[in-house]
């Protein structure tokens, strides 16, 4: 199977709640009552569509082939004043970090970040009266009740952002897939060429005393992604969820680090300005070929009031000094 083939941020789905049961028009009677009152109870509720938060998932493949959702309608009230059953609700579990959108507008409804958290994406229809509600001193027997109201059918569109502590920001062959693997347990697709990364990749990185955090590596980002440009357009989201963004820039690069630095961080805010907000850290990869000379020359291209660091994930040059770096900047 290709690369991320079992990766799905994007799904679009058709929902569909459960329709209102209808309210009953029933009137008592039995062998010692002739003409008793009205005793109708009232529908069941239509069922909902609801979303659930599990970490237990970290894509959405399993509702790609799924396009329609539909609940079950709530059963009509009876006799004696019993009420319908509410139709059965359909719960879908979902990463955390899914967003809901309404696919006509756009509109963003709720996002799911906690594990166990349940939100109503679609909600069923409200059940019927019945007639006992209609009974009055002038309409004593009421040989009406209501209708259960329709439920509501609608495409939604669920989104995927990867939740992350730290997440990686570079061009293609920056060195972000090796260092993901050489920090974690995580084993990303690693070769001398373009675009390796397809998917964004999470990895636990353990920390001092039995203490870790999560970096997600995402798909390297080029000049012009934030226009559509290559991968980064559909993965930039990923970078929203991250509490601290690690930008790899590797010594070998035809620019200076700054440049270089400059235009992630253009991407960045061409997609998002709330993203300058976030904590940034700057690490120099594959620095094994510097010397200290060369070294102290490039820290003059680095650009003001970030920290950073160089480093190598061959050797494991600063790789715990790095590690140190962004276990403060997550807790700040």
């Amino acid at each position: 199977m290709a690369q991320g083939s079992n990766f799905v941020d994007y799904v679009k789905v058709c929902c569909r709640s459960g329709h209102g049961g209808a309210g009953s028009a029933h009137l008592h009677r039995d062998k010692h009552t002739a003409k008793g009152g009205p005793d109708g109870g009232d529908g069941g509720r239509g069922g909902h569509i609801i979303l659930k938060g599990s970490h237990q998932y970290w894509t959405l493949l399993h509702l790609k082939f799924r396009k329609h959702i539909i609940a079950n309608s709530g059963e009509a009230g009876g006799s004696a004043l019993q009420t319908g059953a509410n139709g059965k609700d359909e719960i879908l579990e979902v990463p955390l970090g899914t967003v809901a959108k309404n696919a006509e507008t756009g509109e963003v409804l709720f996002e799911i970040t906690e594990d166990g958290e349940t939100k109503i994406l679609t909600p069923g229809g409200k059940g019927g009266l019945g007639n006992w509600h209609f009974k009055s001193s002038t309409v004593q027997t009421p040989r009406f009740s209501q209708p259960g109201l329709p439920g509501k059918e609608e495409w939604i569109i669920l989104e995927l952002k990867v939740l992350a502590d730290v997440g990686l920001v570079g061009f293609p062959n920056a060195g972000k897939s090796t260092l993901l693997s050489v920090v974690s347990a995580a084993k990303p697709e690693i070769a001398d060429y373009p675009f390796t990364t397809l998917v964004p990749n999470l990895g636990i990185v353990s920390y001092r005393d039995g203490k870790s955090f999560v970096m997600a590596d995402i798909p390297g980002i080029i000049e012009g992604a934030a226009e559509g440009k290559g991968l980064g357009h559909r993965f930039l989201r990923h970078i929203e969820r991250n509490s601290v963004l690690l930008f790899l820039v590797p010594a070998d690069t035809d620019r200076t680090i700054e440049e270089e630095y400059n235009i992630l961080l253009n991407e960045l805010t061409a997609y998002n300005p709330e993203l300058l907000d976030k904590p940034k850290i700057l690490a120099i990869s594959k620095s094994d070929m510097l010397d200290d000379q060369l070294e102290r020359e490039m820290s003059e291209q680095v650009p003001k009031g970030i920290p950073y660091l160089f480093i190598s994930s061959v050797t494991g040059k600063n790789i715990q000094q790095l590690k140190d770096l962004i276990w403060k900047e997550i807790n700040q």
